[in-house]
């Protein structure tokens, strides 16, 4: 299996720390190694022929498959979100980034992509890749919120509230099972619309939390100059890199919900840095075009 590094939290100031999970791989970073961890173990102790997944164009899940696969000789297939991205897989750096690292990647239309969870569906794909393990998108399943069980360590007990941005519901779910019942857990969508109520709950096991979806700044993958100012002021401050799908909403809403007196200034607080950080080129360029400042 993977090596992973042990890291210590970083105070960010007398209120708030931060989890450098981000930091524990050199590729398959943070909360997508977590998630990652006993599926990867089960796709070997069932002997499946590789792994088959599913993604948008700057999903850090589809890249972090793509380098535990090539790290550990398992072929991986990837079902990207969006046909018309097949002729621009090129310039997009996280999808060839995937390439690179062997990914076999079938692109299919935003419509034919919500039928992800239909068996009828699954077993076609299955068809020219006959035992490969399907991992659903952003890597959540049950297993995946095992993994992430292992997020908090003891020390960590010491905090009130413990924060994380939220895409699937893996990985909040996960700190809410490990998380004392006296913690909060808040977590902070990436997404609009309030669909991942019912996805944590079918694998939470403590009411301990809540979502705080007032800082998704559009939606999925979306930024304004305020959030980039922030990020690029956030790393010249403590020299931490944020990304601007998901820790970057994050430490914004937490900042801010402590300014406004959301978050209580007693209150204790840890961010856990998930990663995401693949897709910082793939935005430059995004922002480069609209010319618009870029992240530093």
């Amino acid at each position: 299996m993977l090596s992973i590094k042990s890291l210590d939290n970083i105070r960010l100031n007398a209120q708030v720390s931060l989890k450098p999970d981000y930091l524990i791989h050199p590729t398959v970073s943070g909360n997508k190694y977590r998630k990652l961890k006993y599926n990867l173990e089960k796709v070997r102790s069932e002997h499946h022929k590789g792994i088959l997944t599913f993604g948008g164009a700057f999903s850090n899940h589809i890249a972090a498959t793509a380098a535990a696969g090539q790290a550990l000789n398992i072929p991986t297939v990837g079902i990207i979100r969006g046909e018309e991205l097949a002729s621009k897989a090129e310039l997009n750096a996280t999808l060839s980034y995937a390439k690179s690292c062997g990914m076999h990647l079938e692109f299919v239309t935003r419509s034919v992509y919500k039928e992800k969870t239909d068996p009828e569906y699954l077993n076609s794909l299955l068809e020219p890749f006959k035992n490969f393990y399907i991992l659903p998108e952003g890597g959540s399943n049950g297993l995946a919120v095992k993994g992430c069980e292992e997020i908090l360590t003891q020390k960590d007990q010491a905090f009130d509230i413990i924060c994380c941005a939220v895409g699937t519901g893996g990985t909040i779910a996960g700190l809410i099972n490990a998380s004392l019942p006296s913690q909060k857990i808040i977590g902070f969508p990436a997404l609009k619309g309030g669909f991942l109520n019912e996805d944590i709950c079918k694998f939470a096991t403590q009411s301990n939390w809540e979502l705080w979806d007032t800082y998704h700044f559009g939606g999925y993958a979306k930024v304004d100059s305020k959030l980039i100012t922030f990020m690029n002021h956030f790393k010249a401050i403590y020299n931490i890199p944020l990304d601007p799908v998901y820790t970057a909403k994050m430490m914004y809403g937490i900042f801010d919900a402590i300014q406004i007196g959301r978050i209580s200034k007693e209150a204790k607080v840890l961010a856990i840095h998930t990663g995401g950080l693949q897709g910082v080129e793939g935005m430059n360029l995004k922002l480069k075009r609209k010319q618009l400042e870029l992240i530093i």
